[in-house]
């Protein structure tokens, strides 16, 4: 594909509709469309398709707006910021779309249909039937134009349908694509305006796209099979046609579609559970895309600098929980600054979070925090009471008695130390272990499980020293009494 001339005024959008969450997929399909927007200088922009009032769900445009921002993918025009192609809504504009279909029926290009829900739903068992693939048989299609408007006048309701021409191969070059040709035979005859009065969305997305200037449809494959009928409705309209651009759906491991009655795709979910906008937005850039230098970690800067339309591959890309859960740590560990990492962990403390306690213990466990919502049950120790299991002072191959006197030995030393500090708590504790022949692994076990009431901790000796002289001889103690 060519890139577009640097006089050319490039404009994206999406437009999703509120539902009730915002799909991870337009998390993506933003991404990329903001990011192909500012490499080329131009806008991006964000429409509500809000016309299904089946399926509206009040507060979701917000959810969408919220995403957005969490992610960090601005717009340039929307709904909520305005902007001079509003509005922005397409509940706000019903009149246009009436006009827009009545111009084509008074250009012959559509017509009024008047089969009800009982008429088609017996069309399409018949079809069925016949092992046909449903669809409209055209039956109102030759009705005269003025005895439709009669019908009309007598209150008899109606959907406008375009008509597709017969036998023409509708073709486009597509960005990502290639060239594509779809034969109009296997079109059938859209619903354009329900009767409801409400365009359906291949009316809508025309006209909007129309009217809002956009350049580049940036859209998920799976619209692939209605492009020939927003082909024609552009020819019908005579309008030019912009760039077609159609990206791969996300895939779960097992190359199946992701969708919500499967999967978790809800791009609030993956903020609840402590991902890191950068990591989640970081990871989206690679699905279908690579960098061309093979970097895996890398900012928006860097995305939009080195992102083309001819990296993207056409086959669909996995979304793997588990390369994300590894971005999402490597973030944590090495990208974020610990100043910013504090900041970030706050809405995940626990309510009886010691406030003075996170710079301590962070540097322990910041290895360990896959989300920040881990933040909690691997802190939590420090804190709160502990249950320590006497089978885990034994530990598998120990003994009862070699606990006990791992205890006792450990309570001793821990009395005489005066520089309650890792380094030299952990010198003294080793020369006792080495000095009495002890099994190294059982016995730094036993302390361990003592202290903590965990067989895995962080560095156990930095642990002691954060947990202080008084709670460490506490819990050593109650670990002893288990064997009285």
């Amino acid at each position: 594909m060519k890139e577009p001339s640097k006089s050319a005024v490039v404009r994206t959008r999406i437009a999703p509709s509120p539902t009730g969450l915002m799909h991870i997929g337009t998390a993506y399909m933003a991404l990329f469309n903001y990011a192909f927007a500012r490499k080329h200088d131009g806008q991006f922009i964000v429409r509500i398709e809000d016309t299904d009032r089946q399926r509206f769900v009040e507060g979701a445009e917000q959810v969408i707006f919220d995403g957005l921002k969490w992610l960090g993918i601005p717009y340039t025009e929307g709904p909520n910021i305005g902007g001079p192609h509003a509005p922005y809504r397409q509940s706000e504009n019903l009149p246009m779309y009436k006009k827009a279909a009545e111009e084509l029926i008074e250009k012959g290009h559509a017509y009024y249909c008047f089969c009800s829900a009982e008429t088609l739903d017996a069309m399409r068992k018949d079809q069925q039937a016949r092992k046909e693939l449903p669809h409209y048989d055209r039956r109102c299609r030759a009705i005269p134009l003025l005895e439709a408007k009669k019908r009309i006048d007598t209150g008899e309701k109606y959907v406008i349908r375009m008509k597709v021409p017969d036998h023409e191969v509708i073709s486009w070059d597509d960005a990502i694509r290639g060239h594509i040709e779809i034969n109009s035979n296997v079109v059938d005859d859209q619903v354009l305006m329900k009767s409801d009065g409400f365009p359906t969305y291949h009316l809508g997305v025309i006209v909007d796209d129309h009217r809002m200037e956009i350049t580049h449809i940036m859209r998920g494959e799976e619209w692939i099979s209605s492009t020939p009928k927003h082909i024609l409705l552009y020819r019908y309209f005579g309008w030019e046609l912009p760039v077609f651009a159609h990206l791969p759906l996300l895939r779960n491991p097992d190359r199946s579609k992701m969708s919500k009655r499967k999967n978790d795709v809800s791009v609030q979910s993956y903020r609840e559970k402590g991902y890191l906008p950068e990591a989640l937005r970081n990871y989206l850039c690679l699905m279908g895309w690579s960098h061309p230098q093979e970097k895996d970690v890398f900012d928006l800067n860097e995305f939009i600098a080195k992102m083309s339309l001819e990296r993207i591959q056409t086959t669909g890309p996995i979304f793997d929980i588990n390369k994300l859960n590894w971005m999402n740590g490597k973030y944590i560990r090495e990208v974020l600054s610990l100043d910013e990492l504090i900041a970030k962990l706050q809405p995940f403390l626990p309510a009886d979070f010691p406030k003075d306690l996170l710079p301590k213990v962070l540097p322990l466990v910041r290895d360990r925090l896959v989300t920040l919502k881990d933040i909690g049950p691997l802190t939590e120790f420090f804190y709160r009471d502990v249950e320590t299991k006497k089978e885990d002072l034994i530990g598998k191959k120990g003994t009862a008695d070699e606990a006990k006197m791992y205890l006792d030995e450990s309570i001793k030393k821990f009395e005489t130390v005066t520089e309650w500090k890792a380094m030299p708590m952990e010198t003294v504790l080793r020369d006792m272990c080495d000095a009495k022949g002890w099994n190294r692994g059982a016995f730094f076990m036993t302390l361990r499980v003592a202290v903590t009431g965990r067989t895995a901790t962080p560095p156990l000796f930095d642990t002691i020293e954060v947990l202080g002289k008084e709670t460490t001889m506490k819990r050593l103690n109650q670990a002893r009494a288990l064997f009285a």
